[in-house]
């Protein structure tokens, strides 16, 4: 609003919203806003904004409302009040406006705070992660670990059976590197049968070497496990 263009009465708009102005400064604002639009408005927004300030909950402000904000606004009407009927309740009329929009100000940046540092709502916990089960090893599942003392080739082998036939998981170390095995299923009769074959790698011989094979002798009927060149040179046999 722009004072120079109304009616000298209407740089009393702000008192008037606030309620400080006597009697018949009140009737002469009147008579202003009775033939003014924009003056009208002005009082409106005004009184929106007093009644707004005194609804806000204190816990929506960070730790309370703002040092001095909430009373801000009453302590500027209570000494307007004290001063009506004296020069200074028109020099003061504009600063209570003024202190209408300064508690607006801390209003709004003690609601903002107290939106971003409020405590975030506790989230429910799922339930909690069952470990995987891990599933027994078949009926029949044999284990062996030994280690030929002659030759200090090791071999950790695990015998699974099937239908008929055998399956071979077998950990080795020890067998220089270079050498042709093979992996040899005996049976109870004296039959052999070969599970797999390989060459020694350099890596091999300094890390192990893991095998797995299949052999077609019944699982009732094996003795033990061999690993064997091809000079028929036995590296360590394990009994399961």
């Amino acid at each position: 609003m722009s004072t120079e263009q109304h009616d000298p009465s209407a740089g009393l708009v702000g008192a008037y919203a606030l309620g400080v102005l006597e009697p018949a400064e009140v009737a002469e604002v009147e008579r202003h806003l009775s033939g003014c639009a924009s003056c009208r408005l002005e009082v409106a927004e005004l009184r929106d904004l007093e009644v707004a300030l005194g609804e806000v909950p204190p816990e929506l402000l960070v730790d309370g409302p703002p040092e001095g904000g909430d009373l801000l606004l009453q302590r500027t009407l209570r000494q307007a009040r004290r001063e009506r009927g004296s020069e200074q309740v028109r020099r003061r009329a504009w600063l209570g406006v003024g202190a209408v929009a300064a508690a607006a100000a801390v209003l709004a940046v003690g609601l903002s705070l107290g939106r971003s540092t409020a405590p975030a709502p506790p989230v429910a916990a799922g339930p909690a992660p069952t470990a995987t089960s891990v599933s027994p090893p078949p009926a029949g599942t044999r284990t062996a670990s030994l280690t030929d003392p002659s030759t200090g080739a090791r071999m950790t082998l695990t015998l699974t059976p099937a239908m008929g036939w055998v399956r071979v998981n077998a950990a080795l170390t020890g067998i220089p590197a270079g050498e042709h095995c093979h992996l040899v299923v005996n049976g109870r009769s004296g039959a052999k049968a070969d599970a797999g074959s390989w060459l020694v790698s350099p890596a091999g011989a300094r890390a192990g070497t893991t095998l797995d094979g299949s052999a077609l002798v019944d699982p009732g009927d094996v003795t033990s496990v061999s690993v064997v060149n091809e000079a028929g040179k036995t590296f360590v046999t394990v009994p399961v």
